[in-house]
């Protein structure tokens, strides 16, 4: 089995940064299959463009713009994808750079697929990051991971005494994120009363229920911009009210407006 080294993808990489521990990398993936493997690293894959499959020892992911998904360094893998243009972005992060920032490993074992949005904007947010191509980078980037890394941490800890009712939510959220829901109508569905899902809501998801579905919204229109010429289109696909609404949600959640990003998606 093929283990690949710091900064090592199948694909043509673009782009290149190594600073404190971390490789970040830009990859086109080009082959339309990659037999089993593993990295030295572990590693983040955020895919920004096209299709793949992956599959590892437990489960198989279909993946599209948007999804992101985690490796523990030498845990072994599979990839395949459809004859389209497919882009990943990934951060590889060394052993020396969890003990440099004390970040715990027990809770990030083996690989699995992130679908929180508040996760993956703060990826997003990264990428962002990694294309400013100024003195600020290493700093912007430790920050943010660490971030990220202590999100992955508290929800291991809450998940172990998750309620049903949270998981239900959950899957109803991701579902009809785009329809105006309404906060009686959940409880009635969850059977449990508006107060105590208010009360709770955040304990589970880290922030409130509006702001949630926002970034739910500015998650999926992250995939569009690729795909959509039209703002107003996006912003009404995603189930905004209208342009400006996205547009003001879109920097409050990734920091710049959805031009400028469609212009570093570009770079």
């Amino acid at each position: 089995m093929k283990t690949l080294r710091s900064g090592e993808f199948f694909g043509q990489t673009n782009d290149t940064l190594h600073f404190g521990g971390l490789t970040v990398t830009d990859t086109e993936y080009i082959h339309p299959y990659v037999d089993w493997h593993y990295h030295e690293n572990a590693y983040f894959t955020f895919l920004l463009h096209g299709f793949m499959t992956e599959g590892n020892r437990k489960e198989t992911y279909h993946c599209t713009a948007g999804s992101m998904l985690y490796h523990q360094w030498e845990d072994p893998h599979y990839n395949s994808k459809p004859d389209v243009f497919t882009r990943g972005f990934h951060i590889e992060i060394s052993r020396d750079w969890f003990e440099e920032f004390h970040i715990p490993t027990g809770y990030t074992e083996g690989s699995f697929c992130i679908k929180d949005p508040s996760l993956k904007l703060l990826m997003y947010q990264i990428f962002k990051e990694t294309k400013a191509g100024d003195d600020a980078i290493e700093v912007s980037v430790n920050q943010l991971l660490i971030n990220l890394f202590g999100q992955l941490s508290r929800q291991k800890e809450l998940n172990e005494k998750r309620p049903a009712w949270v998981n239900q939510l959950d899957e109803i959220l991701h579902e009809n994120y785009t329809d105006k829901l309404n906060l009686t109508a959940l409880s009635e569905t969850l059977n449990i009363h508006p107060v105590h899902l208010s009360r709770n809501f955040a304990r589970y998801f880290n922030c409130n229920l509006g702001e949630y579905i926002r970034k739910m919204k500015v998650d999926r229109s992250l995939l569009l911009l690729n795909t959509y010429d039209s703002l107003t289109e996006v912003a009404l696909e995603c189930g905004f009210a209208d342009q400006s609404h996205f547009i003001r949600c879109f920097k409050e959640n990734i920091g710049i407006t959805p031009m400028k990003y469609r212009q570093l998606m570009k770079k």
